[in-house]
């Protein structure tokens, strides 16, 4: 009975505070099911704010199943730059493939078939069926989470392992609308459950919150362990164009353009050039000017001058930037 309450709470708070967002568009059954697809690998490991303009002109381009599993990697790694992590990118296309090969084009709607599916992952399959099929699930994002922390006051190591909070999202119960209601949730942790001063005073389900009642809001995190790795990267140019290469060597950044580079095991003494964080990985880098570039395989040359017209990771773009003012 509790947890019919809180269930219509949450969503009635939703249903007059909910934002308007592309993949919400009220669309055919058919394109909504797409839309979600694109959107959960779009928001893997990225935040809304940043995956809109994106979506928008991914779907814009690649309307449909059909076309993304055709579509040129050129252009799938052109509409994807800037945002990060590729590999998404390349497993939805192999997804969109598997999808009109076996599952005669329809995204299919139980667990154990999407998981099935290049990419996708518990969350990623719970979230699609949730959204996209109406189905009783509740996915557990970053949003969710900190919503079940706080109303709940869970704070030892052992209260806030996935597993544990895996049982503990029973509290929020279940609603027959299971699309609207996994936004609800997720929605409440973005708009008003935020990681930083919280808006108490719009929440629907405060009265009931453990943590509201105690006036403690920390959280506490499960978090990755920060990895240190130094990096030598070489830089050849000539005239005003630099020396890249297929990256076939590092596990991050695979498969796309980086310049040539070599990983340094805890060296005594490394002045770095300059530092990148990427994931949980801290990158020392040590730039090394060279002329000789005879024994360089899958060489690209890029020109710097044109740097918009190349398919490149945020990283190497940073790098030339950096070169170029020093």
């Amino acid at each position: 009975m509790k947890e019919q309450l809180i269930t219509k709470k949450i969503l009635k708070w939703y249903d007059l505070n909910k934002r308007s967002l592309p993949w919400r568009k009220n669309v055919s059954l058919q394109k909504r099911q797409y839309y979600i697809l694109i959107s959960e690998f779009m928001l893997q490991q990225t935040q809304v704010v940043t995956v809109i303009p994106y979506f928008n002109r991914f779907i814009k381009d690649i309307p449909n199943l059909k076309t993304l599993a055709r579509v040129q990697n050129k252009k799938l790694m052109k509409l994807w730059e800037g945002l990060g992590y590729y590999s998404r990118a390349r497993n939805l296309k192999k997804t969109s493939q598997v999808i009109i090969k076996n599952f005669k084009g329809k995204i299919p709607d139980n667990f154990e078939d999407l998981k099935s599916l290049p990419g996708i992952g518990d969350y990623t399959a719970r979230a699609i069926l949730s959204i996209a099929f109406n189905k009783p699930y509740i996915p557990l994002d970053g949003n969710i989470e900190r919503v079940l922390k706080r109303y709940l006051y869970l704070k030892r190591e052992n209260e806030i392992n996935k597993e544990n909070l895996i049982k503990k999202k029973s509290v929020f119960g279940l609603s027959q609308r299971s699309s609207d209601y996994a936004q609800a949730l997720m929605e409440l942790g973005a708009l008003i459950c935020k990681p930083n001063n919280p808006l108490c005073n719009k929440c629907p389900i405060s009265k009931n919150c453990k943590s509201f009642k105690k006036k403690d809001f920390n959280l506490i995190k499960n978090t990755k362990k920060n990895i240190e790795k130094y990096f030598i990267l070489k830089v050849y140019k000539k005239d005003q164009r630099y020396l890249l290469v297929k990256n076939t060597k590092f596990n991050f950044l695979k498969n796309l353009k980086i310049f040539p580079m070599e990983e340094l095991s805890k060296p005594k003494k490394f002045n770095e050039n300059l530092n990148f964080k990427m994931s949980n990985m801290k990158m020392n880098i040590k730039i090394q000017y060279l002329k000789n570039n005879k024994r360089i395989s899958s060489a690209y040359w890029i020109d710097q001058k044109e740097l918009k017209n190349y398919m490149l990771p945020t990283f190497t773009k940073k790098v030339v930037k950096y070169l170029e003012k020093n």
